[in-house]
């Protein structure tokens, strides 16, 4: 009896135990016991026992001390035979940490008070190693960084299905909506206990979507509801894809034209000399792939679309989507269901105390009868932060009113008339406590607080923020991208903290190249141009790493060399706030330069010695102050620029009667300009207008003889006019999945000329204007001309008849009055702190007169052309165009050979 009821007491400790372990989903977990171990006696009680002994089996990799430890069976624990949950404990342990495929414990050994236990696992295989068959090895790539797979990962069923949700999504995104994944595990013998995965993956056919079919919709036509679908939508039916035919026929005998076009659609030659593919595909439907989660997205731009229209109740009743027989090509059937059109009615305030209410209606601008848009509504509120203004927030929180609040509430819909009340919570004004800068590890907070209109103690504006974060991105020493003004506001005390989240980019740039040619001599360019610099902190030695940085200063340094023909020097230090206090900047520089008429002729080479005695060298020196306006308004500055200039000429004619001497050139140069461009490398937005003026004093009228005298340029007289108008205008709504990408018009006109004091003397032979070409400096800028570049044409030549004046001599071969008009269309291709590259379609209209009496505004050369634009951090600009000049076709030149032309710069915009 007693025997029997000893095995009745230990089944029941393990039918409790199961119970235990019934709640995880592996049936494996079993707790084992040895009845005849367990000497309960008749008094049918459980008894407590001390642990003595604690073995571990089955264990591969892991350490036996770390598994006793997760099952929390120690030695000199007590427990409790028959009865306790000791442990079921110790295998719930032991199977959270997703270790093990299976966990039991054995009473090994009972001995009076004592009892000796066994803990008995298998240890999950190891990830030793895995790859994917079927794949690219771009796409294996990609496909590795999101499989989240590491070497030793343990296996476990719940693994394996992740890691192929992950590929089928991954592929789904792509288009290839009936992938399929199949896994081979395989034993590893390299490693103990461990398996290698091998993912076989099927991508099937790519599905595109041959057609979207919309229901219902009465009020909006179908083509212009596909519109919205930018994500889903159905591409041209008239697309060439190539694709080789298979050989169906199982024999080397080329299948007739006819049997082709029977069995596969249109047909065209194939360019490839393989008898067995003697004809490529014409596929007429190649559509768009379908992305699940952006076709939800366009749904939502569908029923968006309906209710700028008025239609607020519209919804998508159902949709579906079909596949062909062959699962590659999908219809989309969309059904929606309008409802009726509503209208703005009344639109009442309350709570306004500040502003009244013929005010606030003024600016929200939504008139009784207009139709319903809750889209519009929310804007003119302020809902959605515009950087441009003029809502109801912008009004409010311009005036420290960061706590105002809108409500906007249906008051009665009577028809098709919705009628609203807008609640107005003002709030208190808000001030700012304090402002933190975190990010900048080379610019000192000074340089970034004198840009900021974020002041400790001013009452919070919504415009001022918007304007410093403009003015940070204008520095060009942070990523634009990631400034962010972190708002926090207190309104316990009415105050409000900002941090300025910033992160440093590189804004120096290199410019180098080198070469040799026979004859020449050296030829290249070495420039560098630190946009950070610190000019105190230049005797530092621990400052320089590897030079002085962070104060805001400009230093550039250039030197370049064409052999024996030309060389020059460059350098110029700018201090954009001089005594720190004011937006004054100051700006000085030097230069020199030497170009040869080193070419000898006869010979074909280039000549030292004619070098040293046929020459133009010029020495420069200027300083410049800028100061920041605040009339009409702070985009405006005023620029006093002195300048002297000395040409040195020997047996160099640049001007009739002039081929020998020295000249002075000095003049002084007062510009006007206003600028609401903070983006430099790609401006989305704003204008710039600027107006100079350069003149020197009029010699002639003090001294007489000046005419007469053998060199009449010794000391030039002119007075230059420049006017520079251009506007950035954004076209489109930002796309992209940065919400970046926008195209961007860019409008220019410019106008200049250069007038004389004493009609006697001819115009200066210096400061005149060259137009065409490539823009770039040349020989003729170191003369000051102004290099106004017209792509699609040569260099223009006054004594061109075909230009303006047959009778000009080449003596006088440079404009004194020009007119430039410019068009581009601007997108950007990519826009990161790294680089920023946009590519751009342009139409040019420009030209040039020797005098007022020849000037015609309307005759102008025209080109068009597409280009390209590099920003680079370390480099500046690289670009090109190419242009084609429409005024260069001519019955003589029908072609593009002669009248088209690759244009190339480097470091800046040309003109």
């Amino acid at each position: 009896m007693q025997r029997y009821l000893s095995a009745f007491f230990a089944s029941l400790f393990i039918l409790l135990g199961a119970a235990t372990f019934g709640q995880e989903t592996d049936t494996t977990k079993v707790t084992s016991v040895d009845p005849d171990l367990l000497n309960i006696g008749a008094a049918k009680v459980p008894k407590e026992y001390t642990i003595r002994t604690v073995k571990i089996s089955g264990i591969s990799t892991l350490d036996t001390a770390i598994v006793q430890s997760i099952s929390g069976l120690q030695v000199g624990d007590k427990v409790m035979l028959p009865g306790g949950d000791a442990f079921s404990r110790a295998i719930n342990n032991l199977w959270k940490q997703k270790l093990f495929a299976n966990a039991k414990v054995f009473i090994t050994a009972i001995d009076g008070n004592n009892v000796d236990l066994e803990i008995q696992v298998q240890e999950r295989p190891r990830l030793a190693s895995f790859k994917f068959i079927g794949v690219t090895k771009g796409q294996a790539d990609e496909l590795q960084g999101k499989i989240n797979l590491a070497k030793s990962t343990i296996i476990t069923e719940n693994t394996k299905r992740n890691a192929i949700d992950i590929i089928k999504k991954f592929f789904a995104e792509k288009g290839f909506l009936n992938a399929k994944v199949r896994i081979d595990e395989v034993v590893d013998r390299t490693l103990a206990n461990s398996r290698s995965l091998t993912f076989y993956i099927n991508k099937g056919e790519k599905v595109r979507i041959s057609d979207v079919v919309f229901y219902d919709n009465e009020a909006v036509s179908t083509s212009t509801l596909k519109k919205q679908l930018s994500d889903t939508k159905e591409k041209s039916r008239l697309r060439f894809k190539p694709e080789p035919i298979p050989q169906v026929y199982g024999t080397n005998a080329r299948p007739t034209l006819g049997e082709y076009i029977n069995n596969y659609g249109f047909l065209y030659p194939s360019k490839t000399k393989s008898f067995l593919d003697p004809y490529f595909r014409f596929r007429p439907f190649t559509g768009a792939k379908f992305d699940r989660t952006k076709y939800e997205d366009n749904k939502d731009k569908v029923l968006n679309y309906y209710n700028s229209l008025g239609y607020r109740d519209a919804q998508i009743v159902a949709d579906t989507q079909t596949l062909n027989t062959e699962g590659n090509r999908m219809q989309v059937h969309i059904k929606v269901s309008e409802g009726r059109k509503y209208y703005f009615g009344d639109i009442t305030w309350k709570g306004n105390t500040k502003y009244p209410d013929s005010l606030l209606s003024s600016i929200l601008n939504i008139q009784k009868g207009d139709i319903y848009n809750i889209d519009l509504l929310n804007r003119r509120l302020g809902k959605s932060i515009s950087p441009e203004g003029g809502d109801i927030s912008g009004l409010y929180m311009d005036d420290g009113y960061l706590f105002f609040q809108t409500e906007a509430v249906e008051t009665s819909v009577y028809n098709d008339t919705i009628n609203y009340e807008i609640r107005v919570r003002e709030g208190t004004q808000a001030r700012i406590r304090n402002i933190n800068i975190t990010g900048n590890d080379k610019t000192k907070d000074y340089v970034i607080r004198r840009e900021l209109r974020t002041v400790p103690g001013n009452l919070f504006s919504r415009s001022d923020l918007i304007r410093s974060q403009r003015e940070l991105a204008a520095l060009n020493f942070f990523n634009q991208e990631k400034i962010n003004p972190n708002v926090v506001p207190n309104q316990d005390d009415g105050t409000v903290d900002i941090t300025w989240e910033l992160e440093e980019k590189s804004s120096d740039q290199l410019e180098l190249s080198a070469g040799f040619g026979g004859g020449i001599g050296f030829t290249g360019t070495l420039g560098v141009t630190f946009n950070n610099f610190s000019l105190k902190n230049i005797l530092k030695k621990e400052a320089w790493d590897p030079l002085p940085m962070g104060d805001g200063q400009k230093l550039s340094i250039r030197y370049q060399s064409n052999g024996r023909a030309f060389n020059s020097y460059n350098f110029s230090f700018t201090e954009p706030w001089l005594g720190g206090k004011k937006r004054n900047s100051l700006t000085f520089g030097i230069s020199r330069s030497k170009f040869s008429n080193a070419y000898d002729y006869a010979t074909g080479t280039f000549d030292k010695a004619r070098s040293d005695t046929n020459y133009l060298k010029t020495t420069s020196i200027f300083v410049s102050l800028g100061k920041q306006l605040k009339w009409p308004d702070d985009f405006f500055s005023l620029v006093y620029s002195l300048n002297y200039t000395r040409y040195d000429l020997r047996n160099y004619p640049i001007f009739q009667g002039l081929d020998d001497g020295v000249s002075n050139n000095v003049s002084l140069r007062i510009g006007l300009q206003r600028s609401s461009i903070f983006d430099p490398t790609f401006p989305r937005s704003g204008s710039n207008f600027s107006a100079t003026v350069q003149f020197t004093p009029p010699y002639s009228l003090f001294n007489k003889d000046v005419v007469n005298s053998e060199n009449p340029y010794k000391n030039p007289e002119y007075h230059k006019w420049r006017f520079t108008s251009e506007w950035f205008v954004p076209l489109g709504k930002p796309g992209g999945a940065d919400k970046n990408r926008q195209f961007v018009l860019k409008l220019a006109a410019k106008y200049g000329f250069i007038g004389r004091y004493n009609k006697k003397l001819d115009f200066s032979p210096f400061e005149r204007f060259q137009l065409g070409g490539d823009g770039l400096t040349n020989n003729n800028g170191i003369l000051g001309y102004d290099i106004i570049a017209l792509r699609g044409y040569p260099v223009f030549d006054i004594s061109d008849p075909a230009i303006n004046n047959p009778d000009q001599t080449s003596a006088s071969r440079f404009f004194t009055i020009f007119n430039k008009y410019s068009m581009e269309l601007r997108y950007p291709l990519v826009t990161n702190p790294g680089s920023t590259i946009y590519a751009l379609t342009f139409f040019d209209a420009a030209n040039g007169w020797y005098s007022f009496k020849d000037y015609n505004p309307f005759k102008l050369r025209r080109s068009v052309g597409v280009g390209m634009r590099f920003f680079l951090p370390m480099f500046g600009l690289l670009g090109f165009d190419y242009g084609i000049g429409l005024d260069r076709i001519t019955p003589g030149n029908p072609g593009l050979k002669n009248s088209a032309r690759f244009t190339f710069m480097l470091g800046q915009e040309p003109e």
